[in-house]
């Protein structure tokens, strides 16, 4: 809602902290295939952002991944789901791990990677040797207590204890699950299950919560772990924001910063050329994820910074932040919080606007 105060945009301040480091702007590009390669991570850092690649993606599986990419966006959408599948089947390389945090280290960036659970321990290691800045474990959902007898589950707070790095972890919904994570040494958490563009947890699984709820029940458990520790775990609302709306409204929601797929997958320095498909496409007999088209909009530094040429609320995100925050009257991303909001649910359909326009992730 608009404040009873209201301030010059250009004289608020957007940044964010994590671990004691400032970063220029609270946008985080998600760790998936067709939105974050060596590329776009080392422009995303240029802007005052971070970049997260996946390394369970075709960056650490191929030395050449433009002719894999190539294989994906070409596909017919019939057949985009089972050639993912096959392309994700080859092994992951440890020494390609290295090479690719070279190559961000390189073009000035900051190095943040990504695992599953179940390489959380390998990987955190092998990034953190290279050089990484920040490891993220990150799954369709992730929990402090996992119980399996086929495999030994992650244990977090010892991985936490193993890494000089911040550790991030995702994603989760609830505030019980929230303050768990926290506890055992979370340095920040992904918040959201099933909202993204090309996700189809929702509908595969039934899982979900709308984000504007978990956004808000996560900021909780961030603020109830902050009186009790004086420890502050920023939360970041992860999935479901295409317009520069749906990003101010998770900061109005509690956030510290928001992760972002779709968007980012439209920019010219993204690996997929217009397309983008889920993190868990890939799964060999269960795929929660489809290729999706969203174009090409522009440079991300245009995505980012304008100028917008379209009225969709699609470009210039961090002036949409800025102009929001001064209507409200928040100088800061943590008064921006404190934003008085009128909820309503949209479960089925947020974050679904490139699905819904090409039916895709629903039965046919």
């Amino acid at each position: 809602m608009p404040g009873t105060l209201t301030v010059n945009p250009n004289e608020v301040d957007v940044s964010w902290e994590l671990c004691g480091h400032q970063y220029g702007i609270p946008i985080i590009a998600a760790a998936m295939d067709g939105v974050v390669g060596p590329k776009l991570a080392i422009e995303m850092g240029r802007l005052g952002g971070l970049a997260v690649l996946n390394l369970e993606g075709v960056f650490s599986r191929y030395a050449n991944p433009e002719d894999v990419l190539d294989r994906i966006v070409s596909a017919s959408q019939e057949e985009a789901t089972k050639i993912i599948q096959s392309i994700y089947s080859e092994p992951i390389k440890e020494e390609l791990i290295h090479q690719r945090i070279r190559e961000i280290k390189k073009g000035g960036g900051p190095a943040v990677v990504s695992s599953i659970p179940q390489r959380a321990e390998r990987f955190g290691q092998i990034a953190q040797e290279a050089g990484a800045d920040i490891f993220v474990v990150q799954s369709t959902v992730t929990t402090a207590r996992h119980v399996a007898t086929e495999y030994t589950p992650v244990d977090l707070r010892k991985l936490k204890k193993s890494l000089a790095i911040p550790l991030v972890i995702g994603n989760v919904v609830t505030y019980e699950a929230c303050l768990e994570l926290m506890e055992v040494g979370a340095d920040a958490l992904l918040i959201g299950v099933g909202p993204g563009a090309a996700c189809t947890s929702r509908e595969v699984l039934g899982l979900g919560v709308p984000q504007v709820t978990a956004t808000a029940d996560a900021a909780a458990a961030r603020d109830f772990h902050y009186k009790k520790t004086g420890c502050y775990i920023p939360v970041i609302t992860d999935g479901g924001m295409t317009t520069g709306g749906d990003v101010c409204k998770a900061f109005a929601s509690g956030a510290d910063a928001v992760m972002i797929g779709s968007a980012f997958a439209r920019a010219t320095e993204a690996p997929g050329r217009g397309y983008h498909w889920g993190m868990a496409t890939p799964h060999a007999n269960l795929p929660r994820g489809t290729r999706i088209r969203v174009g090409i909009a522009g440079s991300l530094d245009q995505i980012l910074f304008g100028p917008a040429f379209t009225e969709d609320g699609t470009l210039n995100l961090v002036g949409a932040i800025r102009t929001c925050m001064g209507s409200v009257g928040a100088q800061s991303i943590r008064e921006l919080q404190q934003t008085e909001i009128i909820i309503a649910p949209t479960i089925k359909t947020e974050g679904k606007v490139f699905q819904q326009a090409q039916k895709l992730g629903r039965p046919r």
